[in-house]
């Protein structure tokens, strides 16, 4: 973290010094509102959650090492006395990403968007030091634990920006004020929340509605939602995908046998083969995107299609791919699920399956997708005959009525009703696998975070570790 006193803290959150907090005493580490995770030098945000009052662990967050707590009330140990911890944290990451000056990538979107942001991070990393959000801490909370992480070097502040109500990402962007703005898609995450795709098209857009004069809107040209965002912002505008005329377009899309995908990065200053690392179709998109904010930002074609082939999957539980010893792979995709990347797993897999008399069994382990509102049933019972007509060999439902839909669904479209089957939980899901797994055998496990599936790839792998 760039280095403020408490004085610095007290003056950009409002706030006044308490218990014998020294004005001039150095913050130098992050910011934490975990106590466990509070470092020597950084600073400790007593935040009231739902289930945890981070006052009841200011003491130990001192004892640790951190120099002072953002709090609501004295606590008998240094701190900084806000009137809300939320919004000073707010405070805080504004004046920490005002003071350092790097470079702000935001970007958003209903899928893609963790694993985009870890291959931005990557291209970006070959140009200067780069700090971008962990994992999906990419709300009101999550985005100030990361803008306080930039040092007087950084060159690149890469944020991620999820939005669960109108005017969620105009607030994220009044706090560290992006100069490019990307947006990945528009999809049926959070419909509940939102009502409509055009709702959430709406929310998304808040990020170019952000942008000034001379930044930079990088928008998805497959996707019509996102491409009339257009109109939305002063910024210069940069298209990608596999729409002829994008800007950074893929041509000559291939998938190898392992479902790896490779193509021809095509652009207004040259081509290069790129052949990625990652599972899935799906990434092309992802790729490409990552390819025209590193080369907005300078990297060339060829340097971007190189460090493209280089990059890997940073953050856990999305497309990891391990194979047992007996041959059995599992993909483990399991952080979170919507429709489109439900559907862009399924895919996957199937690929990954192969054809012909080498092809390998396929299972896909699915479980609910949450937030979907209205749409839900009708976005469960469609999985369940993609999975059939994907060829899946079986599909296992996990869960409870959406789950029963989304079964019902695949044998309404199957021909034998031996195609899928329901079960109760993770538990379940695990027994049935291990009483008919063959070696050879493909299994995805994939749902929304809540359910907690991966569980059974967690099993599933501890069982092959064992053999």
């Amino acid at each position: 973290m760039i280095a403020l006193t408490l004085a610095e803290v007290a003056a950009a959150t409002g706030g006044e010094l308490a218990d014998g907090a020294d004005p001039q005493a150095l913050v130098t580490g992050p910011l934490a509102i975990d106590s466990r995770k509070a470092a020597p030098g950084g600073l400790f945000a007593a935040f009231r959650g739902e289930r945890v009052d981070g006052h009841a662990f200011a003491a130990q967050a001192v004892a640790a090492g951190a120099v002072a707590v953002l709090a609501e009330r004295p606590l008998g140990v240094p701190a900084v006395l806000v009137p809300d911890v939320q919004v000073a944290m707010g405070r805080l990451a504004q004046a920490v990403a005002d003071r350092a000056g790097a470079t702000v990538v935001a970007l958003t979107g209903s899928a893609g968007k963790t694993s985009t942001k870890d291959l931005i991070a990557q291209l970006l990393a070959k140009i200067g030091p780069t700090v971008f959000t962990e994992g999906s801490l990419n709300n009101e909370l999550g985005f100030p634990m990361t803008a306080t992480r930039v040092e007087p070097d950084t060159r690149h502040l890469v944020l991620e920006m999820g939005a669960r109500h109108k005017g969620d990402i105009a607030y994220l962007c009044s706090l560290a004020r992006p100069s490019i703005g990307l947006v990945l898609n528009v999809g049926s995450a959070h419909l509940g929340e939102f009502g409509s795709k055009e709702g959430i098209a709406q929310a998304k857009g808040e990020l170019v509605e952000a942008l000034a004069e001379d930044g930079t809107a990088i928008l998805n040209a497959d996707d019509p939602l996102v491409r009339e965002m257009a109109a939305r912002t002063r910024a210069k505008v940069v298209t990608f995908g596999e729409t002829p005329g994008a800007d950074v377009r893929a041509q000559d899309v291939r998938l190898d046998s392992t479902g790896r995908p490779s193509f021809t990065l095509s652009t207004l200053a040259g081509s290069a083969r790129v052949q990625l690392r990652l599972y899935g179709e799906h990434h092309v998109s992802n790729a490409l995107a990552a390819a025209a904010v590193a080369m907005e930002l300078g990297l060339s074609v060829d340097d971007t299609a190189a460090a493209l082939g280089e990059a890997g999957a940073l953050s856990r539980w999305r497309m990891e791919v391990v194979d047992r010893a007996d041959g059995v792979t599992v993909v483990n995709d399991a952080y979170n699920a919507n429709p489109e990347s439900m559907r862009a797993a399924l895919r996957a897999l199937a690929t990954m399956g192969g054809r012909g008399p080498e092809r390998r069994r396929t299972w896909a382990v699915l479980g609910e997708m949450r937030e979907l509102g209205e749409e839900s049933l009708d976005e469960h019972d469609a999985i369940g005959r993609l999975a059939v007509r994907l060829d899946v060999t079986k599909l296992v439902a996990v869960g409870g009525r959406e789950a029963a839909c989304m079964e019902l669904g695949a044998r309404n479209e199957g021909s034998w009703g031996e195609e899928s089957v329901l079960v109760s939980d993770a538990d379940a899901a695990v027994e049935l696998l291990r009483g008919q797994l063959r070696p050879g055998d493909v299994v995805l496990v994939k749902a929304s975070r809540s359910v907690g599936l991966e569980r059974v790839a967690q099993a599933l792998l501890a069982d092959g570790a064992a053999q």
